[in-house]
């Protein structure tokens, strides 16, 4: 079986650990966010795909769902004595080596698909990893700042990471994505599936972002495999970030109904909610697409994998 899984950081990547357990013959083929991307200290930063990476391979901060295990934070520190910032960024000294590896061999002229296959090379994830696009994409938003009320445009990172979605975002704006082309392999990839998968990943920002690069989207609304995606909001709220805020800003309320009508019939064949949101099936299925009730919550690997495994037999079902 060929699967395509569409995936930003925490959620996506956890949720890929439970479906290498349902499914572990199966050739997984991951198209990772880049919109998340940051230039730091002179440094490119992907944070979605390295948690993807670490996650599958062993290297992950459990606790936190992002950063290395075992981290010191020695450079970070040092950098901070020179007035160096920012200091909101928490990158690690492991983490750091991973970061100068990337950025040396894409100084070296090589893409960043390549570079990615490289760095997974040591951690064997089990997966095969793509960035989305080798072109910059980076996601701004729109605020309007608190002292003077002008609307200024800030990296995501800043207003997830610093800011911690305090601010109302007015706009989401994935800069670059218009004149960015998929990644090798991305269509091929998505044209040979027997599935594609929308994991339970922030719908503007992450997967929003990933279908946001030319060619990418049409290319799964023409494809002959089921697409099955997994809310990311149960009971009105999403699990974990603050994913409530950016579908503000598309105008998309945050309920699970909402947001499979948001990617729409012509993306989507079947979408997975929460048994809190049962009520919402009919309003999903009034929209044209398939839709079933499960537990949605990713406690432990178990059950993950049982959700990993109710999104393939919808798929089936789907045919």
């Amino acid at each position: 079986m060929r699967i395509v899984v569409l995936a930003g950081g925490i959620g996506g990547a956890r949720f890929l650990r439970g479906l290498k357990v349902t499914v572990p013959d199966a050739e997984i083929t991951v198209i990772g966010n880049t919109g998340d991307d940051i230039h730091l200290f002179g440094l490119k930063v992907c944070p979605d795909l390295d948690t993807v990476m670490y996650t599958l391979g062993g290297g992950i901060n459990e606790d936190q769902g992002w950063g290395r295990t075992d981290e010191s934070f020695t450079v970070k520190e040092e950098l901070a004595a020179y007035g160096v910032g920012p200091s909101w960024f928490g990158l690690g000294d492991r983490d750091f080596a991973t970061h100068i590896v990337r950025t040396q061999m894409i100084g070296a002229g090589y893409p960043l698909s390549a570079v990615t296959e490289a760095l997974c090379d040591r951690w064997q994830p089990g997966v095969r990893l793509l960035p989305m696009s080798d072109d910059r994409v980076e996601t701004h938003v729109a605020v309007n700042d608190p002292e003077s009320g002008e609307r200024r445009v800030i990296h995501f990172q800043e207003y997830w990471v610093r800011l911690r979605a305090s601010l109302d975002a007015r706009a989401v704006v994935p800069v670059g994505a218009e004149q960015a082309k998929p990644a090798p392999g991305v269509l091929e990839a998505i044209a040979a599936a027997d599935v594609i998968l929308f994991p339970p990943s922030n719908p503007v920002v992450s997967i929003g972002t990933i279908l946001a690069v030319p060619g990418i989207r049409e290319a799964v609304a023409a494809a002959e495999a089921p697409v099955i995606g997994l809310s990311p909001i149960v009971g009105g709220a999403p699990v974990r970030g603050m994913a409530d805020k950016v579908l503000a800003a598309v105008g998309v309320d945050a309920t699970a109904a909402a947001v499979a009508l948001h990617y729409g019939a012509d993306l989507l064949d079947g979408w997975l909610v929460d048994t809190a949101d049962a009520d919402a099936v009919a309003e999903v299925e009034a929209g044209g697409i398939a839709c079933r009730a499960v537990p949605l919550m990713m406690s432990d690997l178990d059950a993950t994998a049982a959700m990993a495994r109710a999104a393939l037999e919808l798929a089936e079902s789907a045919r």
